[in-house]
C-alpha cells in the first residue's frame, strides 16, 4: 500500500530508505525547534514577550509550536504532494517578524503574526490562480539548475559557520570572515565537526546505508562523551535564557570553560557548543503548552502602522516566501532525479499550495512564517524521493514536542557535517549550465555567489532574473524573455529598491 501510494518503486526508492531520509532530514533540520524560540522568545513588542508576557520569554511553549505546526505541515507536504521536502519556521523570516515587524512602536505580537497569515493567503491566492506555478514555469532550465548549485553552497556555507569552522572576524579586521576564531581553529566542538566530516565522507564513498544519519549518531555520541569529560558549555546564550531558564545566574563551570558575559548581559564562549550542549538527558518526555495557537490579529495592525507600511511589510515577506520555496523545490527536484527535461518538478502546485498553507498556518501558530527546508536535501542524498519521508520527518517533528529533551542533546557541530556533504552533491550540477552564452552564464553566476554571500536565497534569485532580462535585452533577444520573467524582473526591483521607496513614501 505504501508502495503504490508514495510511488517509492516507480521512483527507485525503498521504503528502508525513505525511513532513513526522514531520520537525516529531521536531524538536520530540527535544530529549529530550539533556535526559533530564541530569536522569538527573546524578542519583546512593547514589552511582552511571545507566550510570556512581561514575565519574560516563554520557551518552552514556543518550542512546542514550533515543532507542532512543523509536524502537521511536513506530514501534510508528504501526503498530499508526495515531495521530499519538509516543512518548519522560516529562519530568517523569522528574524524579520520578530525584529522587523513585532519591536515596531505600538505593534503587537497578534498583529506581527497577523500579517504573515495574511501574507500567507496572499501566497495561497497566487498559486490556486496558476500564478506561483506559471512563473515557475517560466525560468529558464539553466537558471534553475544555478538556484539548486548556489543553494548548495548556501548550505555548505551554513554548516560551516553554525560548526563555527567559518566565524566573522571580530572587530573590524580586514576581512569579514575567517578560519576559527581569530583565524584559528579552537575547541573540542570544531573536532568533533571535523571528525563528523572525515566520518561521513569515509561512509559516503564506500557506499554505506544510512552514511549520514551514522556519522550524525556516532558524532553526538563523542560529543556526550567529551562534554562529560571537559565541561565545555554552550558558546552562546542571549540574556533573555540565561535570566528565563537559568534563573539568571550560570553554573561557575560555563565561566570556567572560557566564557564571558557581555555588557548587554549575553554569554559568549567561543570554544563551546553551538546550538545545544550535549548531554545524557536526566527526563526523556515533557508535557508541552499548545496555548500560543491561534494568538493573531488578522488586520489588527493596519490601524497602528498605516496601510502603506502593512503592504510593504506583506509584499517583503511573500517576496522572500515565494522564491525561497521554488529555489527549493528546484534544487531538491534537480537533486533526487525528480525534474524533467525543462527542470520542472512533478506535482509542482501541490508542493506549493502545502507549502502557502505552511506560511498561513505559521502566523496562525504564532510561529512565524513555516517554509519548505532545503536540508531536506540531506534526507534525499540518504536516498530520500518520495513524500513518505516527510511523513517520518513530520512524525518525529510530532513526538518532540513531547520529546524536547532528547532534541536539545545534538549540538550544531555533530548534525551539520550532513550538509557539507549534499552541499557538495548540489554543486556537481554547475556542468550543466552554458558557461559560453553570458545571457544564462553571468544570472548563473550571480545567483550562484550572492546566495551564500547575502545568506538569502531570494536575493540570488533576484539578481539572476533581472541580469538575465537586462543582458537579453542588450543582446537583441528581448524576445526569448517570458513575459512573467520581466514581471517577476521588476518586483525585485522594487524589493531591491524598497529602502529609498520607503524614504520617499515617507
Amino acid at each position: 500500500m505504501l508502495d503504490k501510494y508514495f510511488k517509492i518503486t516507480e521512483r527507485g526508492s525503498t521504503i528502508s530508505q525513505e525511513i532513513r531520509g526522514g531520520f537525516v532530514t529531521f536531524f538536520t533540520m530540527g535544530y529549529i525547534v530550539a533556535l526559533n524560540p530564541l530569536i522569538l522568545g527573546g524578542a519583546d513588542a512593547k514589552g511582552n514577550f511571545l507566550g510570556g508576557g512581561t514575565a519574560g520569554p516563554n520557551i518552552a511553549m514556543v518550542a512546542a509550536a514550533t515543532a507542532l505546526i512543523a509536524g502537521v505541515m511536513s506530514i501534510l507536504m508528504g501526503v498530499v504532494a508526495n515531495f521530499p521536502i519538509a516543512i518548519a519556521t522560516g529562519l530568517g523570516l523569522n528574524t524579520f517578524v520578530a525584529v522587523g515587524i513585532a519591536e515596531l512602536p505600538e505593534m503587537t505580537w497578534a498583529d506581527a503574526m497577523g500579517l504573515v497569515v495574511l501574507e500567507g493567503l496572499i501566497i495561497l491566492i497566487l498559486v490556486l490562480t496558476g500564478f506561483r506555478i506559471a512563473v515557475f514555469k517560466a525560468v529558464p532550465r539553466q537558471l534553475k539548475i544555478a538556484i539548486s548549485v548556489g543553494i548548495g553552497l548556501f548550505i555548505a556555507l551554513i554548516g560551516l559557520v553554525d560548526a563555527g569552522f567559518v566565524r566573522k572576524t571580530p572587530g573590524s579586521g580586514p576581512v569579514p570572515v575567517a578560519l576559527g576564531y581569530d583565524g584559528k581553529l579552537v575547541g573540542w566542538p570544531v573536532i568533533v565537526f571535523a571528525f563528523g566530516v572525515i566520518l561521513t565522507i569515509a561512509l559516503w564513498v564506500r557506499k554505506v546505508k544510512a552514511a549520514l544519519l551514522i556519522g550524525i549518531v556516532v558524532s553526538t555520541l563523542l560529543a556526550i562523551v567529551i562534554e562529560r569529560t571537559f565541561k565545555i558549555g554552550a558558546n552562546f546564550i542571549p540574556k533573555g535564557v540565561i535570566d528565563g531558564a537559568f534563573g539568571g545566574k550560570l553554573p561557575q563551570t560555563y565561566f570556567d570553560a572560557g566564557g564571558i558575559v557581555l555588557e548587554n548581559g549575553d554569554f559568549v564562549n567561543s570554544k563551546g557548543w553551538g546550538l545545544n550542549v550535549p548531554a545524557v538527558p536526566s527526563a526523556v518526555v515533557e508535557t508541552p503548552n499548545f496555548d500560543l495557537l491561534g494568538q493573531f490579529s488578522l488586520f489588527g495592525s493596519i490601524s497602528k502602522i498605516g496601510i502603506v507600511t502593512v503592504v510593504l511589510l506583506v509584499f517583503t515577506l511573500l517576496l522572500a516566501d515565494f522564491f525561497d520555496t521554488m529555489g527549493t523545490m528546484t534544487a531538491i527536484g534537480q537533486q533526487a532525479g525528480l525534474v524533467d527535461k525543462e527542470g520542472n518538478v512533478p506535482n509542482a502546485n501541490k508542493i506549493l499550495i502545502v507549502d502557502s498553507l505552511a506560511a498561513t498556518a505559521g502566523g496562525a501558530g504564532a510561529v512565524s512564517s513555516n517554509t519548505s527546508y532545503i536540508e531536506s536535501a540531506s534526507g534525499v542524498g540518504e536516498g530520500a524521493r518520495t513524500g513518505l519521508a516527510s511523513v517520518v520527518t513530520g512524525i518525529l517533528f510530532l513526538l518532540t514536542t513531547f520529546l524536547a529533551p532528547l532534541v536539545k542533546v545534538i549540538p550544531y557541530e555533530a548534525a551539520v557535517p550532513a550538509l557539507i556533504i549534499v552541499g557538495f552533491l548540489m554543486m556537481t550540477q554547475i556542468k550543466e549550465i552554458d558557461w559560453q552564452d553570458f545571457g544564462i552564464a553571468m544570472p548563473a553566476f550571480l545567483t550562484i555567489i550572492l546566495m551564500p554571500f547575502t545568506y538569502n536565497i531570494a536575493v540570488g534569485i533576484g539578481a539572476g532574473f533581472v541580469t538575465h532580462v537586462v543582458i537579453r535585452l542588450f543582446q537583441g533577444r528581448a524576445k526569448e524573455i517570458h513575459p512573467l520573467l520581466w514581471f517577476v524582473s521588476g518586483l525585485f526591483m522594487v524589493y531591491f529598491l524598497s529602502s529609498p521607496i520607503n524614504i520617499w513614501l515617507a
